[in-house]
């Protein structure tokens, strides 16, 4: 491996050589796209990241070999031949490229809407033979013809766009988008049996997952209007392929055209291959020079700033915040790791739920990266494992940890301030922080107590009763085992009552030390703590 290249990177499916150049400046990249499954199970072992399109099967198998396993990249838009929940488990990031291919996909839509109203491929076919049978070719306008649209994403809604430069009628469902949004776009928001009921073409958009599996069966068929026309350019499975077979051998269905299938390449005795209402592509949505390029290099990009440790913004397993909002909440990062990491060393124990709290202007944005981040903090100190972005929550989760979070506009004393409030099996504390300026973090709350604590990588945290001479034996202490104290906060609630004192150290403290400070008088309890 080349000295200043700490990472390597496989490929094992054909991607744009343009991508595969940005990999090459921070990684050693081997491309092997002739490997089988065992073969690339075999190696993946030695390597950081996988970079695939829909060929290579990603499974829960292939990606536990994958013991340095990082980051998943996927030329294209769906993941379903990645293993996205045990990715997750894992920590491996999976990204994914879903406007790389966009314009390219709602073409071919647009190419196969078009070429089946006019009966194009049949009439070329026949053409060739040296027939001339224009009556047999009539075809129909799509102009003021109704098309019903399932899934308005990035495809879904480019799709509307040119149906409604042809004049169409457009009606969409999509139970993600709000009727705002698709009315923006020139939809009409409709249910799925309105659909059924007035569309001439009915295409889909929607991902494939449980949910829509036979999206499109018998019973949506019997609800469809006569002469009605399918196209699904999307996902294979979303349409029972039996199913529609039989509605176009019934007259039910006047054309299809499918450019995926539930098995592919389909088997070659597969019926809808057979009919010449079927207008049939070898999954060619996202396959134009312009769209094979996109996708290469934007998940190139991805893989280089994830591994780069630079913001990432199509991930497929983390929450990811437009840009503009990214700037924002990205200095309360480090804030929700030091919280974390700060009360698991302080309080410890089981941790049964966990609430928080943001207060001010953060309320108006999405809260939960910095919820993760939190996790990450606690979960590190309590497994003492891989803990990130990835799989903070799902291991929160199995945990049995509850995670409750409440925004509120309040402003109290500071104009961003988060509270986390956490419920162990035997007791409750709360500990809350916030950030003077965008890279001065402050925890202001400790327990009971109120304080302000600029954290530093060591901090000694003792409590003890308020009596005078106190803090002056924990420092000959800390000096008599040469640790030397940078900077100290106190908060108290009254006089000769109980304290809480924060040292910032330049060093660790063993736990000889910790020991000889619980036994001084008036010293009630003593943590190291360590922000990593």
């Amino acid at each position: 491996m080349e000295k200043d290249k700490k990472y390597r990177i496989l490929i094992s499916d054909p991607v744009s050589e343009k991508g595969i150049k940005l990999l090459e400046k921070v990684a050693q990249v081997d491309i092997q796209t002739d490997l089988s499954s065992q073969e690339i199970m075999a190696i993946i072992k030695d390597y950081d990241g996988l970079l695939v399109r829909s060929g290579t099967q990603v499974t829960a198998e292939l990606i536990s070999e994958g013991k340095k396993l990082k980051v998943i990249g996927r030329a294209g838009v769906g993941v379903d031949n990645i293993d996205v929940e045990k990715a997750s488990e894992r920590g491996i990031l999976v990204i994914n490229t879903p406007g790389g291919n966009t314009i390219s996909a709602a073409e071919h839509t647009m190419a196969l809407m078009m070429a089946m109203a006019r009966n194009i491929p049949s009439a070329s076919v026949s053409l060739k033979k040296g027939q001339w049978k224009r009556s047999k070719f009539v075809g129909l306008e799509l102009f003021k013809k109704t098309l019903g649209i399932f899934g308005l994403g990035r495809i879904g809604s480019e799709v509307a766009k040119r149906a409604r430069a042809f004049g169409m009628n457009v009606l969409g469902y999509d139970p993600y988008i709000s009727a705002e949004r698709a009315e923006k776009i020139g939809v009409v928001p409709v249910s799925p049996e309105e659909i059924f009921a007035q569309a001439d073409i009915i295409t889909l958009h929607a991902p494939k997952t449980s949910a829509t599996q036979y999206l499109i069966g018998a019973a949506e068929f019997s609800k469809m209007k006569d002469g009605v026309r399918i196209i699904n350019c999307a996902r294979g499975g979303l349409i029972d392929e039996e199913a529609l077979y039989k509605a176009i051998v019934d007259g039910k269905v006047a054309g299809a055209a499918l450019d995926v299938f539930e098995e592919e390449p389909p088997r070659q005795d597969n019926p809808l291959l057979k009919l010449e209402q079927v207008l049939s592509t070898p999954h060619l949505g996202a396959s134009t020079q312009e769209a094979q390029v996109n996708v290469a290099v934007q998940v190139a990009e991805e893989m280089v700033n994830f591994l780069k440790g630079e913001p990432i913004h199509m991930a497929v397993n983390v929450t990811v915040l437009p840009p503009e909002i990214l700037t924002e909440m990205e200095p309360f990062i480090p804030l929700m790791k030091t919280l974390g990491s700060f009360y698991m060393q302080v309080f410890n124990g089981r941790v049964e739920s966990i609430e928080i709290t943001y207060n001010g202007d953060m309320a108006e944005y999405p809260v939960t990266p910095l919820t993760t981040a939190l996790l990450k903090g606690f979960l590190r100190v309590m497994l003492n494992e891989n803990i990130n972005f990835v799989n903070a929550p799902i291991i929160a989760k199995q945990r049995g940890i509850k995670v409750k979070e409440i925004t509120s506009k309040n402003v109290s004393i500071f104009n961003n301030l988060i509270e986390v409030k956490v419920k162990t099996s035997d007791h409750t504390h709360t500990v809350a922080g916030t950030l003077f300026t965008a890279n001065d973090i402050r925890i202001v709350q400790i327990g009971d107590y109120h304080i302000e604590v600029a954290p530093s990588r060591f901090m000694l945290v003792c409590r003890y009763v308020d009596k005078p001479g106190v803090i002056g034996k924990v420092g000959t202490i800390l000096g008599n085992n040469d640790v030397n104290i940078a900077g100290m906060q106190v908060g108290r609630q009254k006089v000769g009552g109980e304290a809480v004192m924060v040292l910032q150290v330049d060093n660790p403290i063993g736990e000889n030390v910790l020991e000889e400070l619980r036994k001084a008088e008036h010293v009630l309890s003593t943590h190291f703590v360590e922000i990593q």
